[in-house]
């Protein structure tokens, strides 16, 4: 990762991020940005399966850059959490839908299926 993707966005003062008291990215230590990574790496590797090596680095990517857009983006770490959350439990949720939506589709057809064939 670069070193400057882990401090405030250029020209925003630490004061106006968190009311005066210094700038919140200051106290989320790299281990804490890193096991959210990881974090969300794990969300990626169970909804997007990978069949070949290079789609671990895909991943990595893809929950890095993830990660930094929402740390600038962020107000303050509770803001930073939140979004991260949301997005997360939105992935976990499209994934539930997707499921129970598949097998009634399946279903349908081989119903359909078996209506036509008059041997059944």
């Amino acid at each position: 990762m670069e070193g400057n993707s882990w401090r405030p966005a250029q020209g925003e003062s630490a004061a106006a991020s968190d009311g005066g008291s210094g700038d919140w990215r200051t106290q989320l230590h790299p281990e804490a940005r890193q096991r959210i990574v990881n974090s969300i790496m794990e969300t990626l590797k169970r909804h997007l399966p990978i069949s070949v090596p290079e789609g671990l680095i895909e991943h990595q990517k893809i929950a890095t850059r993830f990660e930094e857009k929402i740390y600038t983006a962020a107000s303050d770490r509770f803001d930073y959490l939140r979004k991260i959350s949301l997005k997360m439990l939105s992935m976990e949720n499209k994934s539930q839908h997707s499921a129970s939506i598949n097998p009634l589709i399946s279903n349908s057809a081989v119903l359909n299926q078996n209506s036509a064939d008059p041997d059944c």
